[in-house]
């Protein structure tokens, strides 16, 4: 490791020290140093290239089960100083009114240091590489179409983060995404049509040299789907069978089923999951796992620790349709007589963290995609989604901006201006069949919002559902 290295852990230490000595029951100290880049071309021409840093100190300190947190980007030890007594002020003068208190179960001390090893890592590529790998993926677009309006993106986030708590745990590892979206848009006749493309992962730039994810593929493939908007037809609305993609599935396994098992929103109630810990909500055809160390390659969001210093796992929250568990953090784990679970998260070193997803999907079975179809026979295929909403219920609706009709196991044509609504806990209890193709991709662009901390990287992706009914919409 280098100086900087220690350096750094020494002011770590030394600030948890000096938290116990104010009076804390526990502090954890962490720091990032972060690089971020992101690349914007609209019609071919730059419309940003801008690269940011984002380094600082976050402070937690517990007292009697309340937590205290605060921040410095400073990186001398009298700013450093100045946020412990800020943190540990805190931390005692909500707890007389804290209702919720949240102690944990001491660990023994974790003592790692990971270093990201990728073939082509980013910090090492010039821009002029990167700009080009868009160019190339916008001009691919005018295989299929001459479009109206391109945007192309990049962008990147990597560095390093250190954790220090007073179990004496000193962990150390660099994170590491790359994204690159491609996205065509056609005026015709004064319809409007768009086709978007793009892969993020915790590989390097090796990911854009793989023949599915070159960039020139990536803008063909956008260019495509924006040809077949321009020709799609409308869908009849109302209850249908369907095929959920698998873009669209992790977006229904994270945005619907995971922030309902977050166990902030499990022990306070707010969720309908709460004390449904081992009955029976879907078919036993639904399994959803939330995970993070999936392998770099499956382009999932790699993440070894969270913000609290647990090491990350496969945590199964339903198996076979039946719930099996919850995303904790150290004291929720406790306060529910479970192990924390690796999901205490913060954007940056500016929040404190929260339960927050790591990679969330549905797990494989044993269809294949034509199989799916065949079981589908007539119904819609639902490939992915341009946002929605979602509600604390499980409500949810989706736009679909890629999706096909499809009759007799084949896809027929394009539709437009359809949308998925329901609920989770019904949704889940329809799915009849799930491929056995595991699709997941994390990303620098979007990310997952909660408490006021947006973008936080994630993954999601999984499976392909086959729903024996759900609520589709049509065009008026």
């Amino acid at each position: 490791m280098k100086a900087i290295d220690e350096y750094i852990f020494d002011l770590l230490h030394k600030a948890v020290n000096k938290g116990l000595d104010l009076g804390a029951d526990f502090v954890e100290a962490r720091y990032d140093d972060m690089s971020l880049m992101t690349v914007n071309l609209l019609n071919e021409r730059i419309r940003e290239a801008s690269t940011k840093l984002r380094k600082g100190f976050g402070i937690m300190a517990y007292f009697d089960g309340s937590p205290g947190f605060s921040f410095t980007p400073e990186r001398n030890w009298e700013s450093i100083l100045q946020t412990v007594e800020n943190a540990v002020k805190i931390a005692k003068a909500t707890a007389p009114r804290n209702k919720v208190k949240m102690e944990f179960e001491t660990q023994n001390p974790i003592v790692d240091k990971q270093f990201t090893e990728v073939k082509k890592h980013p910090k090492n590529v010039e821009f002029d590489e990167k700009l080009s790998m868009l160019k190339r993926g916008v001009k691919a677009i005018e295989n299929h179409i001459q479009p109206s309006s391109t945007t192309g993106l990049y962008g990147e986030l990597y560095g390093d983060k250190y954790f220090v708590n007073s179990e004496e745990s000193e962990i150390f590892w660099q994170p590491l995404i790359v994204d690159l979206r491609i996205q065509a848009i056609s005026m015709i006749e004064g319809k409007r049509a768009m086709g978007i493309d793009g892969i993020g992962s915790s590989l390097g730039l090796e990911v854009f040299e793989k023949e599915k994810y070159l960039p020139e593929t990536i803008g063909t493939n956008a260019g495509k789907y924006c040809k077949e908007q321009t020709e799609a037809k409308p869908i009849k609305a109302g209850k249908q069978k369907a095929l959920i993609g698998w873009r669209l599935g992790g977006v229904l396994a994270h945005e619907s089923f995971g922030h309902l098992s977050e166990s902030d929103f499990v022990v306070t109630g707010m969720s309908p999951l709460s004390d449904k810990i081992g009955e029976v909500l879907g078919t036993e055809m639904a399994t959803i796992i939330d995970e993070g160390t999936i392998p770099r390659e499956t382009n999932g969001l790699w993440l070894p620790y969270d913000d609290q210093g647990i090491k990350t796992d496969k945590t199964v929250l339903l198996e076979k349709g039946v719930l099996k568990g919850y995303l904790h953090n150290r004291g929720t784990a406790k306060k529910m007589n479970a192990e924390p679970t690796g999901n205490s998260r913060a954007i940056t070193f500016m929040y404190p963290p929260i339960p927050r997803m790591k990679n969330t999907y549905f797990a494989p079975g044993d269809l294949s995609l034509e199989e799916a179809l065949e079981q589908l026979k007539d119904g819609f295929y639902a490939v992915s989604s341009s946002g929605g909403q979602v509600g604390l219920d499980g409500n949810f609706l989706f736009n679909c901006n890629r999706g096909y009709w499809v009759e007799n196991g084949e896809i027929k044509y394009a539709v437009r201006d359809a949308s998925l609504s329901g609920n989770i806990l019904e949704l889940i209890k329809q799915v009849q069949g799930v491929t056995k193709d595991f699709n997941i991709m994390t990303g620098y662009f979007g990310g997952c919002g909660k408490g006021g901390q947006f973008p936080l990287p994630v993954g999601l992706g999984g499976a392909e559902l086959l729903v024996d009914e759900v609520l589709v919409g049509g065009a008026k």
